[in-house]
């Protein structure tokens, strides 16, 4: 059991589209070194092979392990699992103590991950690196190697995910103390994209309790900066 005097809550770390739970290895180590109760989480359709998952099934997985963890934890969503983690948010946002987006943010109502693929299309596997760098993720501080597990790693996204859109209904989600780890983008760029109501952050001037925090490099820090990312966590879930 964890005690919420000493300020370290469990963490349950979510990886963004195309990963696993082994994504967070080296950040899950140190967190657990610093005295977290740790789980890394990796999602329906995530799996090799799960190609038949849709967003509604990562988000009942997810409230299933927000709820079995032993108090109400820190949940850190990266990139993509922004979306899954908001829909958790929108059922109970009381069994959340704290939401950390790393590079990521609240998703609104009707968001899809991409309203492009058709139909008839199974799966959305790991683009080509200048398609992705093309599209805003950074690779930044990624070596040959790093990239190299990625590409071996990599699972496709189910296009039922990437297809369904996400259905809130209680804006008690915006309470939950929040804080944003900026990678990619300055959080002062974010913000001003925010207002400006970009489609990408526009909720994230909808929160009421924010915190912002920059850790300058690219879209993985879970490989870039891992211990400087472990640290940021745990500062911002004390």
């Amino acid at each position: 059991m964890n005690d919420n005097s000493t300020g370290r809550p469990p963490i349950v770390l979510v990886p963004g589209h195309w990963l696993g739970g082994w994504a967070w290895d080296a950040v899950a180590g140190r967190l657990a070194r610093s005295g977290h109760h740790v789980e890394a989480v990796t999602l329906p359709g995530a799996s090799s092979g799960d190609v038949a998952a849709t967003l509604s099934d990562q988000i009942d997985a997810l409230e299933q392990v927000v709820s079995r963890q032993p108090e109400p934890p820190v949940v850190v969503a990266h990139s993509g699992a922004g979306r899954p983690i908001t829909g958790v948010l929108d059922r109970n946002a009381r069994a959340i103590r704290r939401v950390i987006y790393v590079d990521s943010g609240p998703a609104a109502d009707g968001s899809v991950f991409d309203e492009t693929i058709a139909e008839g299309v199974e799966s959305i596997g790991l683009p080509a690196w200048d398609q992705l760098t093309s599209g805003g993720a950074s690779l930044e501080g990624l070596s040959e190697q790093d990239l190299a597990t990625f590409r071996e790693r990599a699972v496709p996204v189910p296009g039922a995910v990437a297809r369904e859109p996400l259905r809130l209904h209680d804006d008690a989600r915006l309470t939950v103390p929040t804080t944003i780890i900026a990678t990619s983008l300055p959080s002062e760029v974010m913000m001003g994209l925010a207002q400006q109501g970009h489609p990408m952050f526009a909720e994230v001037t909808r929160l009421t309790d924010l915190e912002l925090v920059d850790l300058p490099t690219g879209h993985w820090p879970m490989w870039s900066r891992p211990d400087d990312l472990a640290d940021a966590i745990h500062e911002a879930a004390r």
